[in-house]
């Protein structure tokens, strides 16, 4: 199983001066080759690969940076050009040198007189990451994270719009699933703007609707920046307070769906949700914004793959299960929660309140065993 984690770096002056140099070498290989493609004819990795060769002759400064990250450069290339072709993104893009840079590496192993040596190396006890061409550097994160089980596949060196830098390591784990266990709970989830989880056992979480803390203070400099001379001192320092805003939103809004996420998988072996789609739901101009803020996706994403760490077990049911308008005593069908309005209901045939989302949860729950047999 791959797994990443992320470190923050801190690089000297000197390792900077490079970092950024190999930034903009990246770039420029893989702006080079797009071009090319453009122009002419889609370009086999291996042609590109060919050419390179003689593109560090023609420009010697390629040399100074790592010759792993060009090729990189090349092979991402060729990803996006997959996922166009495959219809899951749109047409390649050029990179630009006024976003959040990054350039990938892989991990080199040899072997000499009965010594291993590699190109990346991680030391977890002095805080510590060997980086090609860079060295040792700095790092911070994973306080309680002794030892990695697993080989290092590549690493990616990021540059943040705030100006902070990261190192992002793919290890390939080994013997990191858990080994599925007799499930003894079970609970369904609903997921909302309101209450972002409510479970079927009537436990709710709140939504801090992140978004709200941020807006205003992202919309004056917003503005403010619209009247600065674009590419001047004062607006540079205006487009990284806003960054940093959007990374404390960002942040914080993290953490809460982590903190919700390791609670439900520590406490129920089966998980049970929907599965949304969230284009159509923010179609909503109305609710579109605190959809979004929300972070469903997210939150299915993180439960699908820690339940696996773990052992335990996550299942969606359809979407369109009318899991809000049926009664989970009796399964009449109402058309009263319509309404988004409505938070609580009676029955009209058994004549039981309901609340809207631990109702919803419930029948959820029910409806994903049916899932829980066929498995």
């Amino acid at each position: 199983m791959y797994k990443a984690y992320k470190f923050r770096l801190y690089p000297n002056e000197e390792q900077k001066v490079l970092i950024h140099k190999t930034f903009g070498c990246y770039r420029f290989i893989y702006n080079y080759f797009l071009d090319k493609c453009k122009n002419n004819k889609y370009y086999k990795v291996f042609d590109m690969c060919h050419e390179l060769k003689e593109l560090t002759i023609l420009y010697p400064w390629l040399k100074e940076v790592d010759s792993c990250s060009l090729r990189c450069a090349i092979f991402n290339l060729e990803d996006a050009y997959k996922n166009f072709f495959q219809k899951r993104n749109n047409y390649p893009a050029f990179k630009s040198k006024y976003k959040r840079q990054t350039y990938r590496t892989n991990c080199m192993k040899s072997e000499y007189k009965g010594k291993r040596y590699s190109s990346i190396e991680l030391d977890l006890k002095n805080k510590k990451i060997k980086l090609p061409k860079l060295g040792l550097i700095d790092i911070r994160g994973y306080r309680n994270l002794q030892v990695m089980n697993g080989d290092i596949i590549n690493a990616t060196v990021i540059r943040e719009t705030t100006g902070k830098y990261y190192v992002s390591i793919l290890i390939n784990e080994i013997e990191v699933i858990g080994q599925k266990e007799k499930p003894k709970s079970i609970v369904g989830i609903d997921l909302g703007v309101k209450d972002l989880v409510v479970t079927s056992s009537g436990e709710k979480y709140h939504n801090p609707k992140e978004i709200k803390k941020y807006e205003k203070r992202i919309k004056r400099l917003q503005r403010k920046l619209s009247r600065q001379v674009k590419e001047s001192n004062n607006y540079q320092k205006t487009k990284i307070k806003i960054s940093r805003l959007y990374s404390k939103l960002k942040n914080s809004r993290k953490h809460n769906i982590i903190n919700i996420v390791n609670k439900l998988i520590k406490e129920y072996d089966i998980i049970i949700s929907e599965k949304l789609k969230i284009k159509e739901m923010s179609q909503s101009h109305s609710l579109a914004k605190n959809i979004l803020d929300a972070s469903f996706f997210k939150i299915c994403n993180m439960l699908e793959y820690k339940s696996k760490e773990k052992g335990k077990y996550y299942y969606q049911i359809d979407t369109y299960f009318p899991s809000s308008k049926m009664c989970s005593h009796c399964g009449e069908i109402t058309e009263k929660t319509n309404n988004l309005g409505v938070r609580e209901w009676v029955c009209d045939r058994c004549l039981s309140t309901n609340d809207r989302d631990i109702n919803a949860s419930i029948n959820i729950m029910f409806e994903g065993l049916k899932y829980c047999f066929d498995n």
